[in-house]
């Protein structure tokens, strides 16, 4: 027979014990929610993922379909708008929200991808750099030194020019443009994780020279490297466009924000909203991510949370 006394001790030590350690998900939360601004450019995010997602259903036309009797129709604020196209018509009489909600889905498939695709291998070259700081850090540093030297616009231009404008190379220009940042940033971390008592231990144990990398000293150096992947997935974003608008990205008539800012550049003195939307939704896209990767800075950065 079960003691109600010891019962009600064990939850209230139990709820005690919750207090004072919660779960990890719940102190980062309360960590990240704390900045206001963080949580306004998460909700912004959310809504633009949601768009990319369901784009098909949420968007009220084609977007590719001309509507030759509506060319550069005015939003349905402004005179001679209509409710059919909420924001208005392009030069071709193609629907301004349509393709936005789908040129989301470009724009954030470019920035994830190219992060992916500039996260994996920069952790690794890190990872060897930090390790082998004699046989193989020069030989990587300096590699990564030279390609920061160089204007990252102008790289990625080259790099486009090279292999021939389209997604894909969008893509892989931007990934490489983005690497030297993850190089950098993860062999300062793992120098000054090696030097730490877990790892000397762990050295001590016998641990293999991959179990170290992976296992041992890289969780501890994520925290950075999400933060930087969060600030990238921005500036990601911000490079395809100026790709797109430069003519070496996304080709038309795929609907693609920096692209739609090249076509409708002739026409910003008699239709501005043709332009000016497209450059708000970046404007505001990068901003949300921005407000985001200081959320997430002060949400994993352990000084920080404990000033706050």
């Amino acid at each position: 027979m079960t003691n109600p006394t010891s019962n009600a001790v064990t939850q209230a030590a139990t709820a005690d014990h919750s207090q004072l350690y919660p779960s990890p998900y719940k102190e980062f939360w309360q960590a990240f929610s704390r900045n206001k601004g963080a949580v306004a450019g998460l909700a912004f995010m959310c809504l633009i993922v949601f768009c990319a997602l369901f784009a098909p259903w949420v968007a009220p036309h084609n977007p590719s379909e001309q509507y030759r009797d509506f060319l550069l129709t005015p939003p349905v604020w402004l005179e001679g708008g209509t409710w059919q196209f909420i924001l208005g018509t392009d030069e071709l009489g193609r629907d301004l929200l349509s393709r936005l909600i789908q040129g989301a889905r470009l724009s954030l498939l470019i920035g994830l991808s190219s992060v992916v695709m500039s996260l994996i291998p920069g952790i690794l070259l890190g990872l060897f750099a930090g390790f082998f700081p004699r046989l193989l850090g020069p030989s990587i540093m300096r590699l990564m030194d030279v390609m920061l030297a160089l204007p990252s616009l102008l790289l990625a231009v080259a790099i486009v020019a090279i292999l021939g404008p389209g997604l894909i190379n969008t893509v892989i220009a931007i990934a490489v443009v983005s690497l030297p940042s993850y190089v950098r940033l993860t062999r300062a971390a793992v120098m000054g994780e090696l030097n730490r008592d877990y790892v000397t231990a762990a050295r001590l144990a016998g641990a293999s020279l991959p179990r170290l990398m992976f296992v041992t000293v890289l969780p501890n150096c994520m925290a950075p490297l999400i933060v930087q992947a969060t600030l990238s997935f921005s500036s990601a974003i911000l490079d395809a466009a100026a790709l797109g608008f430069l003519g070496l990205g996304v080709q038309p008539p795929t609907p693609e924000w920096g692209t739609m800012l090249a076509s409708a550049r002739d026409y910003i003195e008699r239709a501005w909203w043709v332009v000016s939307l497209p450059g708000l939704t970046i404007l505001l896209s990068v901003l949300a991510i921005n407000l985001m990767g200081d959320g997430l800075r002060d949400a994993l950065d352990p000084k920080l949370k404990n000033a706050a």
